[in-house]
């Protein structure tokens, strides 16, 4: 098996950040600061804290399937963040191991939640600006990622295809 690059490293620091921060902001908010009890607190004009149990995947999707469904979504979470760490091994390129550490992080901070708790814990509410959902930072870093994927998709050129003709 080779190694892991430089790049890959960056990738795994990455994600333990994300988990960190996002574990960190969650025991804070249903630790000292209480939010369950508090329901909804007022940060700034268009910035709530609001306590949201979240049982599915991203916004509340494939939510309310009991038990099954929790663990069923630890597994496959937890697989995808094992396929996106052997990718990043390789590390080709700064801005794709950032994002595969950004998603592998949060799909991580958010199994935890899961297999902790039976739910995610999201309590950012920017229902102000109109954005309909409350999330999380592993959220945030998640959706970072995938737009830094698709960044890198795109604006990484791929090699001319060469030509055995003469």
């Amino acid at each position: 098996m080779s190694r892991t690059t430089r790049l890959g490293w960056l990738a795994y620091i990455a994600a333990a950040a994300v988990i960190v921060a996002d574990q960190l902001s969650k025991a804070w908010i249903l630790g000292p600061f209480d939010l369950p009890e508090r329901g909804s607190f007022d940060v700034l004009p268009v910035l709530r804290l609001t306590m949201v149990w979240n049982r599915g995947v991203s916004f509340g999707l494939l939510g309310g399937h009991g038990d099954l469904g929790r663990w069923a979504l630890v597994v496959f979470e937890t697989g995808v963040a094992l396929a996106l760490a052997v990718w990043a091994r390789r590390g080709e390129r700064p801005i794709l191991a950032l994002a595969l550490g950004l998603v592998m992080g949060g799909a991580l901070g958010n199994v935890i939640d899961r297999a902790r708790f039976g739910a995610v814990a999201d309590f950012i509410d920017v229902t102000a600006l109109h954005f309909p959902w409350v999330f999380n930072l592993a959220d945030s870093a998640i959706n970072i990622g995938v737009a830094l994927l698709l960044w890198d998709a795109l604006t990484t050129s791929k090699p001319a295809a060469t030509s055995d003709r003469a």
